[in-house]
């Protein structure tokens, strides 16, 4: 009996066009010798891939760029990626991302946080580092749980979900990331999804030419200690693009869409406001002339 090879010519043609294609892009220039740690589908690899792809779609170098994180599965980005990498305290990385933009201004820095990082011990930095307008990108990747540490209650664990630190359910009301990020002073919020690369892709890019503080939630399945809430069948059920109609230049508007039942995902709001460093030259000046 003659053994069958388990893929065809065309299978293996294609597969070679396709790692062709990835050679040609200059992707790969961004990833470290180090492969990802993350779990076999989580939706980390899916947002890591976007936010890859904008990075080189702008061109900018491995020299030219930080990424700083915190604790967690996401803590685990900078070491993936071929930059300036600062893996930080847990719920510090905002405002050491603050610290490298302030001391190199020249480089594009990225702060990657999870919801455990950002929504729980690092709430307060992202206040601050949001009405400052810092010049740099926070991206949340946010599964709804700890994942790291196994599957515990997050700050943005649905109301009554099971989960290993409440058996009978979370007491809590979860906090709203985009809610929180639009009340505190950011001048970029948007939402993606980790299914959908290609939106997120676009969300990081204009996220990445904005000047100012640009918060992206990322809605991203844990595979392994979620399989009810944020999994991919229901967030693909669920999230939809904002409306035609919206209109990101409007405060109030961009509000109530997130008080809408819907699971809406892109570009919330967006505003021009002076950056911090942009302040702190001006304060510079002011000082000088007192003298």
């Amino acid at each position: 009996m003659n053994e069958q090879h388990p893929t065809s010519e065309t299978d293996v043609h294609y597969l070679d066009e396709e790692i062709r294609s990835v050679q040609e892009s200059g992707i790969l220039e961004y990833r470290s010798g180090q492969l990802p740690t993350w779990c076999p589908g989580c939706g980390h690899f899916g947002i890591s891939t976007a936010l890859t792809e904008a990075i080189n779609e702008l061109s900018i170098g491995t020299h030219e760029l930080c990424i700083v994180s915190g604790i967690g599965c996401t803590g685990r980005y900078p070491f993936f990626a071929k930059a300036y990498g600062i893996h930080t305290l847990h719920g510090r990385s905002l405002p050491v991302a603050t610290g490298a933009k302030t001391a190199r201004p020249d480089l594009t820095v990225i702060a990657a946080t999870g919801d455990g990082d950002c929504m729980g011990i690092g709430i307060g930095h992202l206040s601050h580092a949001a009405r400052r307008n810092v010049d740099i990108l926070c991206v949340m990747f946010d599964n709804n749980i700890y994942g790291l540490t196994k599957g515990q209650t997050s700050p943005t664990t649905p109301n009554l979900q099971v989960t290993n630190s409440h058996p009978y359910g979370s007491p809590d009301t979860p906090l709203q990331p985009v809610r929180y990020a639009l009340a505190v002073g950011a001048t970029f919020v948007a939402r993606g999804y980790s299914g959908r690369p290609k939106d997120m892709q676009t969300l990081f890019r204009e996220a990445l030419q904005h000047r100012g503080f640009s918060f992206v939630h990322i809605l991203t399945p844990c595979v392994t200690f979620d399989k009810r809430n944020y999994t991919y069948e229901r967030l693909d059920e669920r999230v939809m693009p904002l409306p035609k109609r919206h209109d990101y230049s409007d405060y109030h508007m961009a509000m109530d869409r997130t008080i809408d039942e819907e699971l809406f995902v892109g570009l919330f709001y967006k505003e021009d406001r002076p950056t911090f460093s942009e302040q702190m030259d001006a304060y510079a000046e002011r000082a000088r002339e007192k003298k």
